[in-house]
């Protein structure tokens, strides 16, 4: 597993931990000796604990991928990454498929880009691995990436899928100069939509499709549940405020 920071992916149906604690009366959630906002729940005699209001407070970062229900936390004071790219699974379910895989193989989930060493790093990673008609040699970390290279996961993925996602990515990380960590999660392309609107819409401009008028709508453009901080996100849907909307 190659040394990218301490990242937790843990697949649940939720953001919410059980504890095993049963209480009668409302229970209270206190970090380090200060009390949370978002209130614990006792259902069936277990006590759930929001695990992003938790996360947050012990200064991780929490992400949550709704196509592979799973959340990642970064533990640490800053963040691991300075951006994050949701790929759009659903287009490019292949080099989706392969990705997940990687990641969950203990391959990082962060790019940090560098574009001048990504010939030196496809010949390693490709090293002895014969090509195949109609397959790309997919690689994850992609050659671009400081991470790949040496050790890179690389799978052979359908030719149209994988170029299309390559050029896809390409565009999408243009924007960034050498040295920027940015994190893939996969998502589905109505969020990726979401996403990027959110992302080029001016400082104080309202953004684009955002928020969500209702769970209807963010179960209708595939985006539901959704969390605090993520794109359609407000506490019009989060009707128990505990920063997760529409997760029923």
């Amino acid at each position: 597993m190659k040394k990218w920071g301490i990242v937790a992916l843990v697949t649940i149906t939720s953001l919410l931990i059980a504890t095993g604690i049963s209480a009668a009366t409302q229970i209270s959630l206190v970090v380090n000796g200060k009390p949370a906002t978002a209130v614990p729940k006792s259902i069936d005699g277990v006590t759930y604990v929001p695990l992003r209001a938790a996360g947050e407070m012990l200064g991780a970062n929490v992400d949550w991928n709704a196509q592979t229900r799973t959340v990642t936390i970064t533990s640490g004071g800053s963040a691991a990454y300075d951006a994050i790219l949701y790929f759009p699974a659903d287009l490019y379910p292949k080099t989706a498929a392969h990705i997940q895989t990687a990641v969950a193989n203990g391959e990082s989930p962060v790019c940090t880009i560098d574009r001048d060493g990504a010939e030196e790093n496809r010949e390693i990673s490709l090293a002895g691995i014969p090509t195949k008609n109609g397959y790309d040699r997919d690689e994850w970390p992609m050659a671009m990436c400081t991470e790949g290279g040496a050790g890179a996961s690389v799978a052979y993925v359908e030719s149209s899928d994988n170029r299309g996602a390559g050029a896809w990515v390409g565009n999408q990380l243009e924007q960034y100069s050498d040295g920027t960590r940015v994190q893939f999660v996969l998502a589905s392309s109505a969020k990726v939509e979401l996403a990027t609107n959110s992302q080029s819409s001016a400082p104080g401009q309202q953004q684009t499709g955002l928020p969500f008028a209702s769970c209807a709508a963010a179960r209708e453009a595939g985006a539901a549940p959704v969390y605090k901080g993520d794109p359609g996100y407000s506490s019009k849907i989060d009707r128990d405020g505990d920063g997760v909307a529409c997760e029923r």
